[in-house]
C-alpha cells in the first residue's frame, strides 16, 4: 500500500541533485588536477592515486556504519549529518600545506561521504514508487553530469589560476547551501523505520543476512567491478592526455565539459527507458559498449580533438548504466533495510574504486596508459557477465 508523501517532489529532486553535484564534483576534480597537486606539493605522480584510495576506503567504512543507522533514524537526518560535515571538511582543504595533510583531509571528506553514500538513492527508493524511480534517479544523477559541465571545468580553471585548494572551497560552500535546502524543504518519507537497536554486532549481522541472498551478492560483486573499471580507466586519463598532447588544464576542463553534456542528456533518458524495457538490458548494453571504447582509446586518439568524441561516448555509456542499476538495486530489499543495502553496495563499490586508484598509478607509470585501458575493459566485461547471469529483473509493477 502506497501512503501519501509530504513535500514537493521537484524540490526534493533539486535538493538531491545539488547534493550529487557538489559531492561528485569534489571527487571528480582530483583526476584533472593531479598534475597541479604534483607541482604545488612536490609529490610524485605515481603516489597521487592514493588520494583516491584513502577517500574510497573511508567512504566504504563509514557507509557500512551508517547504513543501519539510516534505517533506524531516517534518511533525512543522515542527509543533514553528511552534508554538514562534508562542507566543513571541504573547507579544510584550503589550509593544507603538504601531501600528507591533503591525504588526511581527503580521508575526513571520505568519512562524511560515507555518511551520505547510498542515502540519496535510498531516499528516492523511500519516497518514489518503483515505476518512477528510474525517472527520479535519472534527474538526480544528472547532478553528477552538471558537475562535469560546470563544476569540473570551473574548478580545473581555478586550480590552474589560483591553486588546487580553491575548487574544494567552492564545493564546500555549495554543500553548505545543500544542507540548508534539505533542512527546510526535504521531509522524512513516510516509510517504516527499523525497530532494531543499532549495535556493531547487530549491524554486522544485518549485512551478513543481506549477503546470504544470492541476488545481493551478485549486485555487490557487480558494484566492485563497475567502480574498479571506472577508477582504473578515468583517474589517469587526463594525465595521459596532458603528457601525450602537451595540452593545458583548460583543455582538460573542456573535455569534462563535453563529457558532462553527454551525461546530463543520457541519464534521464536511460532512467526513463529502463522504467519501460527493464534495467538489465540497459546495463549490459552499456558495459559491452564501454569495453570496446576503453580498449580503443590509445589506438583511436591520435590527436587531442579526438578525445572529445571518445570521452563523450564514454560518458554516454556510463550514464546509461548508473541510474538503471541504482533503481534495480533499490527494489531488492524493503524500505526498512534499503539504507543498509545501499550503504553496503556503496561500501563494496568503493573497495573497487579504491583498489583501482591504487593500481592505476603504478600501471600508468610502468606500463603506459594502454595497460589501464586493457584492465578497464576486462573488469567491465566481468560486470556485464555478473549482471547477465546472476542479477534478477524485479517485476515492474512491484510496489513497497
Amino acid at each position: 500500500m502506497t501512503r501519501k508523501q509530504e513535500g514537493n517532489p521537484y524540490v526534493i529532486i533539486f535538493a538531491l541533485w545539488l547534493l550529487l553535484f557538489a559531492a561528485s564534483s569534489q571527487v571528480m576534480i582530483i583526476s584533472p588536477i593531479l598534475p597541479r597537486i604534483s607541482e604545488q606539493l612536490g609529490t610524485p605522480l605515481e603516489i597521487l592515486g592514493n588520494l583516491v584510495t584513502v577517500y574510497a576506503v573511508m567512504v566504504g567504512f563509514f557507509a557500512i556504519i551508517m547504513g543501519p543507522l539510516s534505517d533506524k533514524i531516517g534518511r533525512r537526518k543522515i542527509l543533514l549529518i553528511g552534508t554538514g560535515f562534508i562542507s566543513l571538511f571541504l573547507f579544510l582543504h584550503f589550509f593544507v600545506e603538504n601531501f600528507w595533510e591533503l591525504l588526511i583531509v581527503r580521508a575526513l571528506a571520505g568519512m562524511a561521504g560515507g555518511v551520505l553514500s547510498g542515502s540519496a538513492v535510498a531516499y528516492v527508493g523511500d519516497y518514489f514508487p518503483y515505476e518512477k524511480r528510474g525517472w527520479a534517479n535519472g534527474w538526480i544523477m544528472s547532478g553528477m553530469a552538471m558537475g562535469q559541465i560546470l563544476g569540473i571545468p570551473i574548478g580545473t580553471y581555478l586550480a590552474d589560476l589560483l591553486g588546487f585548494r580553491v575548487p574544494f572551497l567552492i564545493f564546500g560552500a555549495i554543500m553548505a547551501l545543500t544542507f540548508l535546502l534539505i533542512f527546510f524543504k526535504v521531509p522524512q518519507p513516510n516509510v517504516d523505520l527499523s525497530k532494531d537497536r543499532v549495535t556493531l554486532k547487530g549491524s554486522l549481522q544485518k549485512y551478513y543476512t543481506l549477503l546470504l541472498r544470492s541476488e545481493v551478492r551478485a549486485v555487490a560483486l557487480a558494484y566492485v567491478f563497475m567502480f574498479l573499471s571506472i577508477s582504473i580507466y578515468v583517474v589517469y586519463l587526463p594525465t595521459w592526455l596532458e603528457s601525450t598532447f602537451k595540452v593545458s588544464g583548460k583543455a582538460i576542463a573542456s573535455l569534462f565539459f563535453v563529457g558532462g553534456i553527454a551525461n546530463v542528456i543520457t541519464g534521464p533518458i536511460a532512467g526513463k527507458l529502463s522504467d519501460k524495457i527493464g534495467r538489465r538490458k540497459i546495463i549490459i548494453i552499456s558495459c559491452l559498449g564501454l569495453s570496446v571504447v576503453m580498449l580503443a582509446t590509445t589506438f583511436v586518439v591520435k590527436e587531442f580533438w579526438m578525445s572529445y568524441i571518445l570521452f563523450f561516448i564514454v560518458m554516454v555509456l556510463i550514464a546509461m548504466r548508473i541510474s538503471p542499476f541504482q533503481a534495480l538495486s533499490t527494489e531488492l530489499i524493503k524500505s526498512d533495510n534499503r539504507g543498509s543495502l545501499m550503504s553496503l553496495l556503496v561500501a563494496i563499490g568503493q573497495v573497487g574504486y579504491g583498489l583501482g586508484g591504487s593500481v592505476a598509478g603504478p600501471f600508468y607509470v610502468h606500463s603506459g596508459y594502454v595497460s589501464n585501458t586493457i584492465i578497464g575493459m576486462i573488469t567491465i566485461l566481468v560486470m556485464a557477465y555478473i549482471v547477465w547471469k546472476h542479477v534478477p529483473e524485479p517485476d515492474l509493477n512491484t510496489e513497497d
